[in-house]
């Protein structure tokens, strides 16, 4: 477009010289109030299909155009062919993007046509042109288990300085990433040791902070990808997904009782089979008392006496070896009495299939039952306190949800402020171990999966996730890193470097290994019942020995 007007105006001065005016009033040609008219009709008619009122001049100026000698534009030589196509020409492409710098991608010629380089310029493998390699990087990161850890003096090998003294699971990653984009950086701890979340006054603090304020080039720990955060700097793809997740301390292990067989059944349902026995016991004497077909005719001793089977005795003998599925000698002879018994053989089938069903996993499993299941449970309730990382996303989520249950929750942990917010994951973790039940903390399931394979292996991890998320890499707006990392973290995915790295800082060194060992070992001997299990059982036999006595 500037070409064209430039070699326009280079044609239209060459025939008015220095005064514009000579062009007015020539072959009809106007100007009224700083428009052109030709012929009195308005504007230049550039159709090709009609000769009225076409602009004379122009045929003279096309002609001047073709005949005219090459010059350089700033699209390359301007030349024309003899049908007034442009020939021998070469325009690139650029792409322009949103805080990347302009980088051309293709290019358009009249031999060839068009011609994309994008895939090749940005997606061949060694192909990180972008990234300046003349500096070492600094990156920041925050004290976070397993993510980055400073060596102790007793883990300290020899003089060690420098990136050696951390270690951890974004160690490892920044390490594989320095090798694929192929740059050189520096480890330090964020000073203020948060994580990053803005104040009142605008401004952030903690890791996104630093990155604004350009003390830091990338940012790499257990960052959660959020909104606000976004805004402010510029996020990787995730690394690892995840999601808040509730810790509670570990209930002790409810071991069965002497008298755990009767477990499987409430007591109010064995006060009602009492009742309900003793009912039918009392019927079935009743109505065997008044039908005829139970009364029969015996000699005792050479006299004839009435006989009845159904004493109170032994009608509640009946029922009970019905209750227990066994047989008797007596059976009710009356449509009446018989009636009764049938209902009472279904009530027992039933009640027994059911007790039989429960009884096993009574006997042999050792229960832990933890008050707290889901959120819903804890914003329910009152009596566990729980909190979050002060000045952490997981706060932020809980602050700003629209969520009925969530807003219930921030209301109830705004309410005790410190009481409830702890300064790191460490400090949360420790916090539920010394309540021994009374505090919840509320953190990422990642986290919270390490925290529960440390010793003493007293916390565990209920519910579900309450949202989804992912752990992000942070640059500032506009680094030549950023499109980098990204590639570098796609690669790691997929030729499994992410899940490697994962299983190694959170499975392969539990500390709670031995202790499932033999949890799985207990419970492959479960199998075989010990004597605290049927205990009651034989207390029951040994008590009624003197009632056989007597």
């Amino acid at each position: 477009m500037i070409d064209s007007m430039i070699m326009f105006s280079h044609q239209i001065h060459q025939m008015v010289g220095k005064d514009i005016n000579r062009l007015f009033g020539v072959d009809g040609v106007s100007l009224r109030n700083t428009e052109i008219f030709v012929d009195g009709k308005k504007g230049i008619n550039c159709s090709m299909e009609s000769e009225e009122h076409i602009w004379k001049l122009g045929n003279l100026i096309a002609s001047n155009v073709l005949n005219m000698p090459i010059f350089e534009g700033l699209s390359g030589p301007i030349v024309f062919d003899s049908n007034g196509y442009r020939s021998n020409y070469l325009i690139d492409i650029h792409k322009v993007a949103l805080n990347m710098p302009i980088a051309k991608i293709g290019s358009f010629s009249s031999e060839i046509g068009l011609k994309i380089l994008e895939e090749i310029i940005y997606r061949e493998r060694d192909g990180f042109t972008a990234v300046n390699r003349n500096r070492k990087r600094i990156v920041v990161s925050i004290e976070d288990r397993p993510f980055f850890m400073v060596k102790s003096k007793s883990e300290l090998e020899g003089n060690m300085t420098g990136n050696d003294l951390y270690y951890g699971y974004c160690v490892d990653l920044a390490y594989q990433i320095s090798k694929i984009v192929n740059f050189t950086y520096e480890f330090r701890v964020v000073k203020d040791k948060k994580f990053g979340a803005k104040q009142p006054n605008g401004e952030w603090n903690g890791i996104i902070g630093e990155l604004l304020r350009h003390e830091a080039d990338m940012a790499i720990g257990g960052l959660t990808i959020t909104l606000d955060r976004e805004r402010a700097v510029e996020f990787s793809m995730p690394f690892m997904n995840l999601g808040i997740s509730i810790m509670v301390y570990k209930p002790k292990e409810q071991k069965p009782k002497v008298f755990s067989f009767m477990a499987p059944l409430s007591i109010e349902i064995w006060m009602c089979i009492l009742f309900a026995y003793v009912g039918i016991s009392v019927i079935l004497f009743l109505v065997s008392r008044f039908s005829p077909y139970e009364w029969s005719v015996k000699e005792v001793l050479g006299e004839s006496k009435l006989h009845n089977d159904f004493t109170i005795f032994n009608t509640f003998w009946f029922c009970l070896a019905a209750f227990l599925q066994q047989g008797i000698d007596i059976a009710p002879s009356s449509i009446s009495g018989r009636l009764v018994t049938s209902v009472w053989w279904f009530f027992t089938l039933i009640l027994i299939s059911s007790y039989t069903a429960n009884l096993a996993a009574f006997l042999t499993m050792e229960r832990m039952v933890s008050p707290i299941e889901s959120a819903e449970d804890l914003a329910k309730q009152t009596d566990i306190q729980y909190g979050a990382v002060d000045g952490g996303s997981t706060q932020e989520f809980f602050r700003s949800s629209k969520t009925q249950t969530f807003q219930r929750m921030w209301s109830f942990m705004n309410g005790f402020g410190s009481q409830v917010f702890v300064k790191n994951n460490s400090a949360g973790v420790q916090k539920v171990r010394d309540s021994k039940g009374s505090y919840a903390f509320l953190l990422e399931s990642s986290v919270n999966e390490y925290l529960n394979e440390r010793q003493p292996c007293d916390t565990m991890k209920v519910g579900s996730n309450i949202d989804s998320k992912g752990y992000g890499i942070a640059t500032p707006i506009g680094s030549d890193l950023k499109q980098a990392i990204n590639l570098a973290v796609l690669q790691l995915r997929e030729d499994g470097t992410l899940d490697n790295l994962k299983k190694k800082w959170w499975f392969e060194q539990s500390e709670c290994g031995n202790q499932k060992s033999k949890s799985s070992s207990k419970d492959a001997s479960r199998n075989s019942l010990g004597l605290g299990n049927v205990a009651g059982i034989f207390y029951i036999l040994i008590i009624t020995r003197p009632i056989i006595k007597i």
